[in-house]
């Protein structure tokens, strides 16, 4: 579900060259965590199930997908960075670099770590 804040956000605070990646990344969001609830939370676009899945945030050179129990991923994929107990993030420069199966993957591993 998309919630008039997000797009408000994207419209507002995202530059024109990142709208692509968010909107790749709100479609990949939908996909696959389609039970999540699509917020502001902590200034950024975020999804919710029982907990925050995941949170995008903006800046001048790229995007960053953080996943909230990214610490507890299996990452087969590689692209997670991070050093926290608890979040895990992917820098997304350009829509090109989006790897949507691996992605695919965190976004799944997130809900499972939210239903269990």
């Amino acid at each position: 579900m998309s919630d008039e804040a997000v797009d408000e956000y994207v419209r507002t605070r995202v530059a024109p060259a990142h709208r692509p990646t968010v909107a790749a990344l709100r479609d990949l969001m939908k996909q696959h965590a389609p039970e999540a609830r699509e917020v502001i939370a902590y200034g950024s676009p975020a999804w919710r199930g029982d907990k925050n899945l995941a949170i995008i945030s903006a800046s001048t050179t790229h995007i960053t997908l953080a996943f909230d129990r990214g610490a507890e991923f299996a990452d087969a994929h590689g692209l997670l960075e991070g050093v926290g107990k608890k979040t895990r993030h992917v820098k997304i420069k350009k829509l090109e670099d989006i790897d949507p199966d691996a992605l695919r993957d965190y976004i799944t591993q997130a809900v499972e770590l939210d239903r269990g």
